[in-house]
C-alpha cells in the first residue's frame, strides 16, 4: 500500500501564491463569520493553520486576544508582514508549531479554537486528526468552542490534468498562471492537487511546482470524531450567516463545545 502524502507537504512552496489564489476563490466571504465568533469571546482565541494571516488580521482588528499557529515558516513570515503593515504586530502571537501537539498547556485556556477553510482536511491520516482533536481538547477552556469549517464534497470534484485554472496579474510587473491537475483516491477519501504556477516578468519565466493533498470527511463523520474527543455538537451550519446545513450546502461548519 503506498504511503499517504503528509498533508503538511507543499505549503512552504504554496506560500508565495496563497493570497493571490484565495483572493480569486474564497476571497473574504468567511471573514465576517470568524470576526463575529471571535468578538463574542471573553477569553483568548486560537487559530489553527493561520497561514499568511488571511483570517488572523481581520480577527485581530476586532480586538480579540489572538494566537495563530502554523507549521510553515514561509506562511508565517507572510503573516508577520501582513500584521506589521496593518499595525497589529503587537496584538497577535504567531507560533510555529504542530497542531497535533499544541504547545500551550501552561497558558490560560482558549475560549475559542478556529479551524477555518478546510484546515483540518489537510490532516490526511486518521491518527493525525485524532491527535489534533485531543490536543485541542487539552487547551480549550471549560465549555470552550472548537469551530470547524469543511470544504464540502471534495471526492465529487472532477479529475482533470493540466488545466489552466487561474490567470492574472500580481502587482504591476508579474503575470501568474495556475496550471492544475486533480486526482482522486476515492477509497481513502483523498484529493490530490498538483499545482504548477508559471510566473512571467517581462521575458523572464519561472515555473513553481508542488502538490497538496486534502481528506474529505462528511459532517456526520467529523461530528463522531469530535464527540469521541470530548466535544458536544452545538450546531451545524450551511452558510456563514447561520443558515441550516444539509448535504447540498456550499458550506459545512460545525460548532462543537468542550464537555
Amino acid at each position: 500500500m503506498p504511503a499517504t502524502r503528509d498533508g503538511a507537504a507543499g505549503w512552504d512552496d504554496y506560500a508565495p501564491f496563497y493570497d493571490w489564489e484565495n483572493a480569486r476563490t474564497v476571497a473574504r466571504r468567511d471573514v465576517g463569520f470568524w470576526q463575529r465568533l471571535a468578538s463574542a469571546q471573553t477569553g483568548a482565541v486560537l487559530e489553527l493553520g493561520c497561514g499568511t494571516g488571511r483570517i488572523a488580521v481581520p480577527v485581530a482588528r476586532t480586538g480579540a486576544d489572538l494566537v495563530g499557529i502554523d507549521r510553515s515558516a514561509p506562511m508565517l513570515a507572510r503573516a508577520r508582514t501582513r500584521l506589521r503593515r496593518a499595525g497589529l504586530a503587537d496584538r497577535v502571537l504567531l507560533v510555529r508549531g504542530d497542531i497535533r501537539a499544541l504547545p500551550f498547556r501552561r497558558r490560560r485556556p482558549f475560549s475559542l479554537v478556529m479551524a477555518p477553510y478546510g484546515m483540518l482536511q489537510s490532516l490526511t491520516r486518521e491518527a493525525d486528526l485524532t491527535a489534533t482533536l485531543a490536543s485541542v481538547h487539552s487547551v480549550v477552556g471549560p465549555s470552550g468552542l472548537l469551530v470547524v469549517d469543511l470544504v464540502p464534497d471534495l471526492p465529487r470534484w472532477s479529475e482533470y490534468s493540466r488545466r489552466v485554472s487561474l490567470q492574472g496579474r500580481r502587482g504591476k510587473s508579474t503575470r501568474l498562471t495556475l496550471v492544475e491537475s486533480v486526482r482522486q483516491d476515492r477509497r481513502r477519501g483523498l484529493t490530490h492537487f498538483e499545482q504548477e504556477y508559471v510566473e512571467r516578468r517581462g521575458r523572464q519565466r519561472r515555473v513553481h511546482q508542488f502538490g497538496l493533498t486534502f481528506r474529505t470527511l462528511s459532517v456526520p463523520q467529523m461530528a463522531r470524531r469530535l464527540e469521541a474527543a470530548g466535544f458536544g455538537i452545538d450546531a451545524v451550519l450551511g452558510d456563514y450567516d447561520g443558515g441550516p446545513w444539509d448535504e447540498r450546502a456550499d458550506v459545512w461548519v460545525i460548532l462543537a463545545r468542550r464537555r
